[in-house]
């Protein structure tokens, strides 16, 4: 594998990071005709992808991994320095995790990579930002990889945010929604624009912008998304207390092609490793650059969505009669959400570990996460089934809205319960179903301003 020398030909790629983002998009590029290597420092991870295996579930990887590492196409090494002599275009795809005491993100990895890569440059190279970053770091960026690259060699950055959802992330990388490209004012972008020519060939819109722009436009998604949930979550509290009924609320709202339906179930709420640290980095910055009202609604979004697991937790009590002490609670779910194993900031489990907290035996069950969530909290008890997981429980709570879970037939799981009472944080069960199959179902308690018991983030602390 070397560099293209053919300007209208397809690039040689590296990428730089084989986590979530980067093992998604480096098979990805792959299954779109490119010649792609993938860099990380961990040996072990590396030997794994080259074998098609990832440590995280993600339907459709392995399979494209295998596929494009047997015909060679995908390679891997630890090695930027190689990495970066076979390829034309470095796609920077390490983490931005939100910084210890501060919700500001951590930019050492991403500027780590783009000096790597800068400083290991053997001839003119194209730089692309994937990692969500705070606005004005790309610009920084820039100036640092220039500076950087040895004597005669010419490099640029760019910046290219990913909008990949957990679950749905090959296909949203294969047939994206939008392609973002952010440059300054003389940039060649050829080179990225033949990394998507399929794409944009199929009727993918590309849009064209500067820095800034392209930064901003990732973590405003995902705090319009968060803002989505919280309203929804908000006004479920209006709708318990005059009577209403929010799904059907919600449907209504859905109809409306301003709004849509996606993202207006009520519930417990958003987690995982993106909508929390992003819409938290933003308030940061949106602060620092002084937009106090952006700051300020953020940071409202944040404390609804948090609220919503404490009202799971007080909704449990009044169940249980206002302790859990000795209580058998069987949970269903512990991902953030249907469809990974991703437990980063889970509601499920930040509930099943307060309740374990307060004295319950905890019982949880995940299609997908039982493993994750085993590593990280240990303490907890956890079923290889649904059936075990509710065995002789007297509450079950359905905490992440798996189809296994929506679909569960009520009268079976009915005869394993010390008492058939169920808690639908996510509201996906067919109510009238399990009524009749002798259930109670409960939705959540009303909100609290001072809540006596501690709040479910303040106590939840893996073992």
């Amino acid at each position: 594998m070397s560099p293209s020398t053919d300007t209208t030909a397809a690039p040689v790629v590296s990428v730089i990071g084989t986590g979530y983002l980067g093992a998604t998009h480096a098979a990805a590029t792959a299954e779109l005709g490119l010649d792609v290597v993938g860099v990380d420092a961990d040996p072990a991870k590396i030997d794994a992808l080259a074998r098609g295996e990832v440590p995280f579930y993600e339907p459709g990887l392995p399979e494209l991994l295998r596929r494009h590492t047997e015909t060679g196409r995908l390679r891997f090494t630890t090695s930027v320095a190689e990495a970066v002599a076979a390829a034309d275009v470095h796609f920077v795809c390490v983490g931005t995790p939100q910084q210890r005491g501060s919700n500001a993100a951590d930019l050492s990895y991403v500027e780590a990579a783009t000096l790597a890569v800068a400083r290991s440059l053997t001839h003119d190279g194209l730089i692309v930002g994937k990692s969500t970053v705070p606005v004005g770091t790309a610009a920084r960026l820039r100036t640092l990889a220039r500076a950087a690259a040895p004597d005669g060699v010419e490099v640029d950055l760019v910046w290219n945010p990913e909008f990949l959802r957990e679950g749905k992330a090959v296909e949203d990388t294969l047939r994206p929604d939008r392609i973002v490209v952010g440059s300054e004012p003389g940039t060649d972008v050829e080179p990225l624009l033949r990394v998507y020519a399929r794409p944009v060939e199929d009727g993918t819109p590309l849009i064209r912008c500067d820095l800034p722009t392209a930064e901003l436009v990732k973590v405003s998604a995902n705090a319009f998304l968060a803002t989505k949930i919280s309203f929804i979550n908000a006004i479920a509290e209006v709708c318990d207390a005059a009577g209403a009924d929010v799904a059907v609320l919600a449907d209504a709202l859905g109809h409306d092609a301003r709004i849509g339906r996606q993202f207006l179930d009520a519930g417990l709420g958003f987690g995982g490793g993106c909508l929390p640290k992003d819409i938290r980095a933003l308030a940061h910055r949106a602060g620092e650059l002084g937009a106090g009202r952006a700051a300020t609604l953020l940071q409202q979004v944040d404390e609804i969505n948090m609220a919503q697991r404490q009202r799971v937790i007080d909704t449990v009590l009044q169940v249980c009669g206002g302790s859990v002490l000795n209580r058998r609670v069987g949970v269903l779910g512990a991902a953030f959400k249907p469809r990974t194993d991703d437990v980063r900031d889970s509601p499920a489990l930040n509930v099943a570990a307060a309740l374990h907290l307060r004295g319950a035996q905890v019982v949880v069950f995940d299609p997908q996460a039982g493993a994750t969530a085993q590593r990280q909290f240990p303490t907890l008890g956890y079923g290889a089934s649904v059936a075990e997981a509710v065995a002789g429980a007297d509450v079950v709570l359905v905490l992440t809205e798996w189809d296994e879970f929506a679909h569960a037939d009520p009268a079976r799981l009915r005869a394993l319960v010390a008492s058939p009472q169920v808690v639908d944080a996510r509201h996906c069960l067919d109510e009238r179903a399990w009524r009749a199959a002798g259930w109670s179902v409960h939705g959540l308690a009303p909100a609290r301003e001072a809540p006596a018991e501690p709040r479910a983030q303040d106590a939840l602390v893996p073992a």
